[in-house]
């Protein structure tokens, strides 16, 4: 369908026949297309200004209607302008060549019926008042019907315009994403391969389990890159991967804990971002630490938010450095979870009193 539609914008208007039986947008909206792309209200001070116009009209020109005249001529000029508008309305719901061409025809029914009332008109006085009035309601139909016309071209351009820039953010939001959890993975992988080679080369025994829990870390990550959610049960379960990993690497240098409530088991969070809070901690805190340190992550609900703490004892933040200056991975997950939750989610660092760093997501719970 897209195909087809993409293939008939290309051909000019003057060598499309479908435009000289039925102008108007070629394009057919869909249901939801409408929904996201047709958001914008139709302009209310617009009915206003056009009623004003009129009433502004008929107040000039009353001293020239006879007594007649301005007994029929205001209501049904009045009752004209609504059905007008009307259609105005109706063509601004649903920008169609369909939509058009009934709104067309329904005008040239009632032009058609004002020329007939007219035309039987027989005082010889009056005829040429009445060719005259069919003079001026065969300009306003016309008048009517290109409104109608350039009505319903913007308003499929403006629809159009909406979807490619609802496209474009959400192509750009899904690379940012695929570029944030990206990140989480480079160093690392490489640091844990080095770690596995050499275990493997001297026979060492911790190479077997380091191994078995590389391989589900791997199992568990690759998926990220196409989610944009998960449950924290699986986010914090891909933590207990990457600590074991960890772990192993730096032996006693690493005590971890992670704890959760299990009534937060289900809330969605960003893939990734709970991993990246903790190998920020390991990377920034404990591993250029010589005596190494702990690590907890703790997941509880506090005043109806989830509020997820990863601590650590490492050597906290660097001199000079302010707590509300994240880092890149810092900046893109507070990004992706307030895209997720919106702009009460928030995620922070701060050193501890008692030395080390602690990272805090909130996340305002449903």
């Amino acid at each position: 369908m897209q195909t087809a539609q993409a293939s008939c914008a290309d051909i000019p208007w003057w060598r499309d026949w479908r435009q000289y039986l039925a102008p108007g947008p070629l394009r057919r909206f869909s249901a939801e297309e409408l929904k996201r792309g047709g958001d914008r209200p139709w302009p209310l001070g617009a009915d206003r200004y056009v009623y004003i116009n009129i009433l502004i009209l008929l107040a000039v020109n009353w001293p020239q209607m006879t007594p007649g005249l301005r007994v029929v001529l205001p209501p049904v000029t009045l009752a004209v302008t609504w059905a007008a508008l009307a259609g105005c309305h109706w063509i601004w719901a649903n920008p169609s060549r369909w939509r058009l061409g009934w709104a067309n025809a329904a005008g040239g029914l009632v032009f058609a019926g004002m020329a007939v009332a007219l035309r039987l008109t027989r005082e010889p006085d009056t005829r040429e008042r009445s060719m005259l009035l069919l003079a001026l309601a065969l300009s306003a139909f016309v008048m009517v019907v290109t409104a109608w016309w350039f009505l319903a071209i913007y308003r499929a351009q403006q629809i159009e315009a909406r979807l490619r820039e609802l496209d474009d953010q959400e192509a750009q939001r899904r690379l940012q994403h695929r570029l944030a959890t990206a990140q989480i993975h480079p160093h690392f992988v490489f640091n844990t391969l080095a770690s596995l080679t050499q275990w493997v080369e001297t026979q060492d025994p911790r190479a077997a389990p380091l191994l078995r829990d590389f391989a589900a870390y791997l199992r568990a990550t690759l998926p990220m890159f196409e989610k944009e959610s998960q449950p924290l049960r699986e986010e914090l379960e891909l933590v207990r991967r990457y600590l074991a990993i960890m772990a192993a690497r730096m032996g006693e240098r690493l005590r971890w804990t992670v704890e959760a409530d299990p009534a937060l088991a289900e809330c969605p969070v960003p893939p990734g971002s709970v991993l990246t809070l903790t190998e920020n901690a390991i990377t920034h805190g404990l591993e250029p630490s010589l005596r190494g340190g702990e690590l907890h992550v703790r997941a509880q609900a506090q005043a109806g938010r989830l509020t997820l703490s990863v601590q650590d004892t490492g050597v906290g933040l660097c001199s000079g450095s302010e707590p509300d200056e994240p880092g890149i991975g810092l900046a893109n997950t507070r990004q992706r979870l307030q895209a997720l939750h919106g702009p009460g989610a928030t995620v922070s660092l701060a050193e501890r009193p008692e030395g080390g760093c602690e990272s805090l997501m909130v996340i305002p719970l449903q």
